[in-house]
């Protein structure tokens, strides 16, 4: 059965949604299947990666109020091993549906359970806060992955969302571990990137990822073409997309972090890829 990864951080502009598509991205590049539950209100995933939430049917909101099957909810993306189940904005009034609900912080793991056994990889993109729904993903989760900006203000919420960590795990979902914390928009032209950079690791160090991603424009600019900043616009007149992430740091520090995350889970590299680590 594969692995559901929860990526967290209650602050918001950190990383989680390029983390999630760019890190799910490389994984299916190197041969794993992956899908990418948006659980973001706003579905920046699904449009990262070329797809409209407003033209989905069936996305995750219909089916955690029970209007269409979690199998129905999933769709292909342009890029070979990974699939989709969109966000949508009426995700924004569900906590507020399920505050009176039994059980409700379970909602999420009761129904993706009937897919966990189809993919390697199932990465859940988490809105920014502490609320049900994002309780909600780290229940159903096996690990929780965070990125963690390299700026100051970053580093102020880690405790909290450490200590809202520790109580789901031991009060509704003991096997929960960390997978790890992510370093990014790394700046090594400045010395506070370089001081987050040391103390994460200072704190965190068996659990810190030794990939850092930096801060990166084309990690930037890939969303307004709708894809992972390993597949940039080739300039094709079909509009056809090609791999280029080996001209980009960025895409490759995501190819790297999915290395380094399959090493962890004792995983092998199902496909090589030259000019990375």
């Amino acid at each position: 059965m594969g692995k559901i990864i929860s990526i967290v951080n209650q602050k918001g502009g950190v990383g989680k949604t390029t983390t999630a598509i760019n890190l799910s991205a490389s994984l299916a590049v190197l041969d794993y299947k992956v899908l990418i539950v948006d659980t973001d209100p706003q579905a920046n995933a699904g449009s990262g990666i070329g797809i409209d939430s407003k033209d989905q049917k069936n996305n995750i909101y219909s089916a955690l109020v029970g209007h269409s099957k979690i199998k129905d909810c999933i769709i292909e993306t342009q890029i070979p091993n990974l699939h989709l189940i969109s966000s949508h904005i009426d995700l924004a009034g569900f906590e507020l549906e399920i505050v009176n609900q039994v059980a409700r912080e379970y909602i999420l793991k009761e129904i993706i359970q009937d897919i966990k056994e189809d993919y390697d990889f199932i990465l859940i993109d988490c809105s920014p806060s502490l609320g049900l729904m994002v309780i909600n993903s780290i229940v159903a989760s096996d690990s929780v992955l965070i990125p963690v900006q390299c700026e100051y203000f970053a580093l102020e919420g880690i405790a909290k969302l450490q200590n809202t960590i520790d109580i789901i795990k031991k009060r509704l979902n003991p096997s929960l571990v960390m997978e790890g914390y992510v370093l990014t928009m790394y700046d090594a032209r400045t010395n506070l990137s370089k001081m987050v950079v040391d103390d994460v690791r200072k704190y965190f160090d068996k659990v810190c990822f030794e990939t850092i991603v930096p801060r990166n424009v084309k990690l930037a600019e890939a969303p307004s073409y709708g894809v992972p900043a390993l597949l940039m616009f080739s300039g094709d007149k079909d509009g056809e997309f090609d791999i280029k992430f080996l001209e980009n740091k960025g895409a490759i520090s995501y190819i790297d972090l999915a290395k380094e995350l399959l090493k962890r889970n004792n995983l092998p590299e199902i496909k090589a890829i030259d000019g990375t680590k």
